[in-house]
């Protein structure tokens, strides 16, 4: 027998979180063979021992009563117990958004970037996986072919001989994922935090006129929507857009634009309409693939239509300036910023890197990263009216060659959260931030805590977290005018100190940041 030790009780809910995140996850789904899947070989490394599930036993309880396989002997040893809990697990329904997501998503690159990842958990032994997601697609149909599937009916349909999952590959991510976070942990613990304002000084003020227009624009079929929030009252001509990350939408953001317009800004929030929340139900319903790689050309020519609509008065708002504009974005917002700013991306490492599995760096915003593929070396769309910029967790590593900071027009706020999993700070951040670009007046802000989530602002009238950095930075960018530009030794544009958070301790590591 393979077995050498017991499976301890603590392991079981992550064994069971590694069976449907692996056997969904379409690396494990090959080219057709002639037998179906009849084991399942689970791999603990760090134990030094395999469990071998045999398929039929899952499906009969008395042949897992008589079985010979670790699964039969395990049951055995914890009277009875064990094996109707496993079978439990794979008698689970599989999601029907499992199901929708692949008939709508075979052979897009996003889902193809998704499943090369999970791949990594789990292989038909002898067989080269299916990146389309075709074979997911088919295997899905067959086993929904009886009514609702289950994991099982699913392990049943893919073609095989032998699935092997690898638990040992989990603790390799979970490693590497604290790694990502150990250097801005230092960086942060060797600064002060920024002082908080006290809270009158963050009063919000009067609630700003809020629109919501829709603007034609010629490079997308159907109109821009943009929420609009201009101050209720004066105003000082200035215009500041908010770029929404991916399966996001304006909403989310509201609370940036509250604050900044309680300070008589005039703040755009446009809906990206390939890559917002109604995309996103879109592909969970099967009606449409993921996010195309278009969509990295599309949404910077969204913000810059915005600007357009500003100046020939198609806002609505008279006295706009539209010479000097600042934006600010958050996740891919924040790569649609750099974009505007000045950064052109670059397929470079994108080809080199995406396909490294083992790559130190890879983090979960490279899927997203790597299926920008196909337009990356057409995304270079920059936008001179736009003077300064702030991007909050950006996927850039990639996609932007290491060093191409001196390309920016735009002086540029990073801000990156310490515990954020899916845009990890280094090397999303910090690192690109350490290449000299603090020289030129660029700057990285970390907030202890803070994640991919919990720094968006929602819709409250102070702006979250991140509410008077926004505003002092935007302050200081327009109070310098052109000067905002970046330069050699050029002036820090928060000129006020107390932006800092009372929740989240907000850290400006400028001046601690050394090339690597």
């Amino acid at each position: 027998m393979r077995l050498s030790r017991s499976v301890p009780p603590h392991r079981q809910s992550s064994l069971r979180r590694l069976l449907v995140a692996a056997l969904l996850g379409g690396g494990l789904l090959t080219a057709p063979p002639a037998r179906a899947i009849e084991e399942v070989v689970i791999e603990f490394p760090v134990l030094e021992l395999d469990v071998t599930l045999r398929v039929a036993e899952l499906e009969d309880p008395a042949l897992l009563r008589r079985g010979t396989s670790d699964l039969a002997e395990l049951d055995r040893a914890s009277g009875g117990i064990l094996g109707p809990r496993l079978v439990e697990v794979f008698s689970q329904p599989v999601p029907v958004a499992v199901t929708r997501i692949a008939e709508g998503s075979v052979g897009s690159p996003l889902f193809e970037q998704a499943m090369l990842v999970l791949s990594s958990l789990g292989t038909v032994e002898g067989r080269p996986p299916d990146l389309s997601g075709e074979v997911l697609r088919q295997a899905l149909e067959k086993a929904s072919a009886g009514g609702e599937p289950t994991l099982l009916s699913l392990i049943k349909a893919i073609p095989g001989d032998r699935v092997r999952l690898d638990l040992g590959r989990l603790r390799e991510v979970s490693q590497r994922m604290l790694a990502q976070r150990r250097r801005s942990e230092e960086l942060i613990a060797a600064v002060a935090p920024a002082p908080v304002a006290p809270a009158a000084d963050q009063s919000a003020g009067p609630a700003p006129i809020r629109q919501e227009i829709s603007l034609t624009v010629p490079h997308r079929p159907q109109p821009l929507d943009v929420l609009l929030l201009r101050p209720s009252q004066g105003g000082n001509g200035r215009l500041v857009l908010v770029s929404h990350g991916l399966w996001d939408r304006p909403a989310s953001f509201e609370g940036w634009g509250r604050r900044l317009a309680a300070a008589g800004y005039t703040v755009a929030l446009p809906r990206h309409p390939g890559s917002d929340q109604e995309q996103q139900q879109q592909v969970l319903s099967g009606k449409l693939p993921p996010p195309s790689p278009e969509e990295l050309v599309l949404r910077p020519k969204d913000l810059s239509a915005v600007i357009d609509a500003a100046a020939d008065g198609r806002l609505q708002v008279s006295g706009l300036d539209t010479r000097q504009v600042v934006v600010i974005g958050h996740s891919w917002g924040a790569t649609t910023t750099l974009q505007l700013a000045g950064l052109a991306p670059s397929d470079i490492e994108l080809r080199q890197r995406c396909a490294n599995l083992e790559d130190p760096e890879r983090n979960l915003s490279w899927t997203l990263q790597c299926s920008w593929l196909q337009a990356a070396d057409l995304a270079g769309i920059s936008d001179r009216r736009v003077i300064a910029a702030v991007a909050v967790s950006p996927p850039l590593a990639l996609l932007f060659p290491r060093g191409s900071g001196s390309q920016l027009h735009s002086r540029v706020l990073l801000v990156s959260g310490t515990r954020d999993w899916v845009v990890p700070p280094d090397p999303e951040a910090v690192q690109p931030a350490s290449l000299g670009a603090t020289r030129h007046g660029h700057r990285l802000v970390l907030a202890r805590g803070g994640d991919h989530f919990n720094l968006r602002p929602g819709d409250g009238p102070q702006g979250g977290v991140l509410g008077s950095l926004m505003l002092a930075w935007t302050d200081g960018a327009f109070a310098a005018g052109e000067r905002a530009r970046p330069a050699e030794g050029a002036l820090n544009l928060l000129t006020r100190a107390d932006w800092g958070n009372a929740q989240i301790a907000l850290t400006d590591v400028s001046e601690r940041l050394q090339a690597p």
